[in-house]
Parts: C-alpha cells; sequence; structure tokens
C-alpha cells in the first residue's frame, strides 16, 4: 500500500455534525409545537421519544413509531466498483436503505410493520437499466420480508437539476407498532450497573461513505485496493447492513428486560449516551474492527478519538439491560447468527462515554442530537 495520506476527520470530508446538529434540535423545537394535532384522534405523543431514532404516540391500546431514513452516499460507491466487479450491487444497497430505516424504528422497541421507498433520480433514465432496477427491487422486498415487514409502495420522483443525472437518492420511511405497551424503550429505566452489550457491525454499514470515498479516492488502485485480507476496497464497502429487527423480538420473546437500545450509525460510539440521563457509559471490552473499518482509519490516518466517535468499529447495535442478563443476550444473539459481547457497563457520573482500552473519552456536549 502506497503511504499514508494526510490525516482526514469526517468534517472534512463533508459531514460536520457540529454544523448540522443545531439544524436538527431547531426541527426538533419546532415539530413538538405540533403535538396537539394528535388530539384530533384521541391519541397523544410521548415527548421523551422526540430525540430518538423514532417518533412514538399513545394509541390507546398500542404505541405506534414512525422513522424516515435515508442511504447517503454508498450508491456512489456502487456505481463506481460496477465496472469493475460487473455487478450493480443495487441488491445490496435496498438492505443497507431498509436496515437504516427498520434499525432506528427498533430502538424504541417497536416492531416494524409498514416500510415505504422513496427513490429520488436525476433523471428517468436511471431506471432504463433494467438490471439495476431490477436488483433494487428484489433487495427491498427481500429486506422488508428479513425484517418482518410488509412493502408498503412508494415514491419515485424525477429531480432534475438537483441530483444529477446517473445517480439515484435512496430513502424511505416505516411505520411501527409496539404492543404490549412494556416492551416501550425510551431509556427512562436506565440504571446504574447496567451492562453495554455490543453487536456486532457487519463493516461500514451505510455510515462514513464520504470519509470512505475520500480515502479511495486519493488510492492508487482506488476501490480495487486490497484491504489486507483479499477483499478490494469497494466490495468490502458494499457489505450490506445487518437487520437487527429480528434480534429485538428475540430479546423480548426471552423475557430479557431492554432498557435502551441504540443504533450505532452516525456519530458512532458517541451514540451510546444517546439517552437523555446523567449518566456515564464505560467500555470495557472491544469488539473485533472489520478489515474495512481498519484500512479505512490506517489509509485515511484517522487517530482512534476520530474513528470511534463517527464509525460502528465492529459495533452496529447496542442493548443496555440489567447485568445478569448479559450473558442470555449474548446467547440470544449468537442463536440468529450475529456475535455479541458484554462490553461495558453504565456508571454514576457526568454523560459521556469512556473507551477504556483505548483511553478514549467523549463529553457529553459531543453530542447534540437533542432539543
Amino acid at each position: 500500500m502506497s503511504d499514508p495520506q494526510p490525516p482526514l476527520t469526517y468534517a472534512a470530508a463533508g459531514v460536520d455534525y457540529s454544523a448540522i446538529d443545531p439544524a436538527k434540535v431547531l426541527a426538533q423545537r419546532a415539530a413538538a409545537g405540533t403535538a396537539a394535532q394528535l388530539e384530533r384522534w384521541g391519541h397523544r405523543e410521548l415527548a421523551a421519544s422526540r430525540g430518538e431514532s423514532a417518533f412514538v404516540w399513545d394509541e390507546g391500546p398500542r404505541y405506534r413509531a414512525m422513522v424516515m431514513e435515508g442511504l447517503g452516499t454508498k450508491s456512489l460507491v456502487a456505481d463506481a466498483v460496477r465496472p469493475l466487479s460487473g455487478r450493480s450491487h443495487y441488491d445490496a444497497l435496498a438492505q443497507d436503505t431498509v436496515a437504516m430505516i427498520v434499525n432506528d424504528i427498533i430502538v424504541v422497541g417497536a416492531a416494524p410493520q409498514v416500510v415505504t421507498a422513496y427513490w429520488a433520480i436525476g433523471d428517468s433514465t436511471w431506471f432504463a437499466d433494467r438490471e439495476r432496477a431490477a436488483d433494487l427491487v428484489t433487495g427491498w422486498a427481500g429486506a422488508c420480508e428479513a425484517a418482518g415487514a410488509t412493502w408498503g409502495g412508494g415514491e419515485t420522483p424525477a429531480l432534475s437539476g438537483i441530483i444529477q443525472p446517473g445517480t439515484i437518492d435512496l430513502a424511505g420511511a416505516c411505520v411501527g407498532v409496539i404492543e404490549p405497551k412494556e416492551r416501550l424503550v425510551l431509556g427512562d429505566r436506565l440504571a446504574v450497573g447496567d451492562a453495554i452489550v455490543l453487536v456486532e457491525s457487519s463493516g461500514i454499514h451505510a455510515n462514513g461513505l464520504s470519509l470512505a470515498r475520500r480515502v479511495a479516492a486519493g488510492l492508487p488502485a482506488g476501490y480495487a485496493t486490497d484491504i489486507g485480507d483479499g477483499t478490494a476496497l469497494g466490495e468490502a464497502l458494499l457489505r450490506p447492513t445487518h437487520l437487527y429487527p429480528r434480534l429485538v423480538a428475540a430479546l423480548f420473546d426471552a423475557g430479557l428486560d431492554l432498557r435502551y437500545l441504540v443504533n450505532i450509525t452516525g456519530h458512532g460510539w458517541r451514540k451510546l449516551m444517546r439517552a437523555p440521563r446523567d449518566l456515564s457509559y464505560r467500555l470495557h471490552t472491544l469488539p473485533p474492527v472489520p478489515p474495512v473499518l481498519s484500512f479505512l482509519a490506517r489509509a485515511g490516518g484517522l487517530s482512534p478519538q476520530e474513528a470511534y466517535g463517527n464509525l460502528n468499529m465492529g459495533a452496529g447495535f447496542a442493548v443496555f439491560l440489567p447485568p445478569e442478563q448479559a450473558a442470555r443476550a449474548v446467547a440470544v444473539a449468537a442463536a440468529l447468527g450475529l456475535a455479541a459481547w458484554d462490553a461495558g457497563v453504565v456508571e454514576a457520573g457526568p454523560p459521556g462515554v469512556a473507551i477504556e482500552p483505548l483511553g478514549l473519552h467523549y463529553a457529553g456536549d459531543s453530542l447534540g442530537v437533542r432539543g
């Protein structure tokens, strides 16, 4: 491999959460002002869900949840890799997109019911590539099936002048149900001493691709670069995201007391302190870092602080529960083919995440996703 490039940061690659998050908080506050509209149907919002990955409202006998999410720039990687691999990879991108959606709705304890698709294109010729279009459709349906959700339709706008010709923006939404209502998870029952179980990721998932594209652009062989295990960088980046709904359902069915759930995407391991609680989170065990993420950190010159603060680094999902139930949670995950680790503990103290083996610490004010 060539000499490492000058050190990168996620902000330098075009994603600066310090600029994005204030707008999100502003939107949360404005959205909260519309909550009374639910009263027209005899429903009410759960205000504590604002700032979570999914919005929750009370329908009486059950809670309902909803989320909207998007893939980001991973489709640009697939488009660049296709001439090298001969495959469109849009079946995998479909799973990535559905995963970004359903992995967010399950964090509040919801089971995904209906998923809708939003496929915005730069021009109508995108769908003229029948192989690529078929891969997208087949992959989307398969991912919905795997998540236990119905695909309820969607929208395919052609946005010339907004989206570049030959490209697509993949996104969608999901409605889910929390039933029985005791399955609601909002972090209010988090307690000192609770265990943090980390569940494996499949690789980069769909977060950090702007950074990965910047790294690839600086490599002589680009996406064809061997990441060190015989896999080309492009192929490794396109490994589809794990779907976690079956895991959460199995944890509930096993009678485990789920105190909090986190989908580890943007903001990396800083997301572990997303609950609005004055608690600290100490990690004593690290999952193996997928080769593709190790390669990106090395080739991009990312510091551990930068890498763990923005990428999943091998942990795609986190489960918080009483310490005596951690081993059972690990076993439930293993039965579904997912590696998991009893990796940390909730402690008293100011909000923050400490990754003990690496000597890293993220203060509470480094995660600004709540109003």
